[in-house]
């Protein structure tokens, strides 16, 4: 979930496709969206990721300055994003496609700020992001 502040201070959240590298947050989106508009003028955000498993319930949030990355560089980092969450059989498919079209330019989260929790029953990792990711 990304959140990014609204011009009249409210908090605008989405749900989000992501990659994490380099230990930066990358998000694919479409220059007309709300949350690209928002960063265009408040370069601030935050992200949680969550995972849902009974008894292992944990998330890890991050907040920092937010990027608009364009061209070439954001294409080629939307194509990493979509690879991570469409199916092998759908990454040359009309779904694809579209998001490609729709999807011009990508958002670079730096953190600079780390908050976690995890259920008890979960053993603490030494990165809590990285067993998310896994």
């Amino acid at each position: 979930m990304l959140a990014t502040h609204d011009p009249d201070g409210g908090i605008h959240l989405t749900p989000i496709w992501f990659l994490f590298d380099d230990g930066r947050f990358y998000f694919a989106s479409s220059s007309r969206s709300r949350k690209v508009k928002n960063v265009e003028q408040t370069s601030l955000g935050s992200v949680v990721v969550d995972a849902r498993d009974p008894g292992r319930d944990r998330w890890v949030s991050a907040s920092g300055p937010i990027e608009i990355l364009r061209d070439s560089e954001a294409q080629s980092l939307n194509d990493r994003i979509r690879r991570r969450y469409l199916a092998h059989e759908a990454l040359d498919g009309p779904i694809a496609a579209g998001l490609a079209e729709s999807d011009d330019v990508t958002l670079r989260l730096t953190p600079t700020a780390w908050r976690s929790w995890a259920s008890p029953a979960v053993q603490s990792p030494a990165h809590p992001f990285l067993a998310l990711d896994a």
